[in-house]
């Protein structure tokens, strides 16, 4: 738990992560006889781990979904997930192209890491169409989240896609999708429409300065990452 009382859940299905920012702390809260705190999910990861998502998810009162992008491993569950909580679906305006299809935004890719990622992700993507939610609401550049329940922010961060973006929890965490990732060690995301976008983005999360950042792919680390 951070130092505002939010808590930052990581769920795992298999290489992508999505996480389940909560204020407060679901377990303490049953113990004393309260209800379940309140939370948001920032990304859904894909079809295949929609069970254990919903498993997780159920522990608390679900507000909002954010989606840092819409490709299928952060977004595929999030129509599904939406309807079955009743809540809205939070995405950039410049993504919502994506729900049509990847290629409108097609990815490159730089380095080994990138090259072999790219490689096993093209024929899924190209093939995979992620489900528009219903309930979807779109966001930009410093939207506040506490309405949701939770004390957090929205950061814009494209060039991994055009609306990529971010949540700020607390001032004290980040969660960055791909604009970051964590493949092998800390660096800037190795897939990108933009390169140019991307590295602007890489450094406006280094000068946040203390952060602890929390990815799509890999552990958490602290604001420590190294160059494109």
């Amino acid at each position: 738990m951070n130092r505002t009382g939010c808590t930052i859940r990581r769920i795992q299905c298999g290489t992508d992560n999505c996480y389940i920012v909560a204020q407060g702390n679901a377990q303490e809260d049953e113990k004393e006889g309260g209800k379940a705190c309140n939370a948001i999910l920032v990304d859904t990861c894909s079809a295949a781990g929609y069970e254990k998502v919903l498993a997780a998810c159920s522990e608390y009162t679900m507000k909002l979904i954010v989606l840092t992008h819409v490709h299928f491993d952060h977004a595929e569950n999030a129509a599904r997930l939406a309807k079955h909580f009743g809540i809205p679906v939070a995405v950039h305006e410049a993504d919502l192209e994506l729900f049509e299809s990847f290629d409108r935004q097609p990815l490159k890719s730089y380095g080994l890491v990138g090259r072999v990622v790219l490689g096993l992700s093209l024929k899924v993507l190209r093939n995979t169409t992620v489900e528009k939610p219903e309930t979807l609401m779109t966001v930009r550049e410093g939207d506040d989240l506490a309405p949701y329940g939770v004390d957090a922010k929205i950061i814009e961060l494209p060039g991994h896609t055009k609306g990529s973006v971010g949540v700020d929890v607390a001032g004290s965490s980040l969660l960055v999708g791909d604009a970051l990732d964590n493949w092998k060690c800390p660096a800037t995301g190795h897939l990108y429409t933009d390169l140019e976008a991307l590295r602007n983005s890489a450094e406006k999360i280094r000068a946040l300065g203390e952060r602890t950042l929390y990815y799509g792919h890999g552990k958490p680390t602290e604001n420590r990452f190294a160059r494109l």
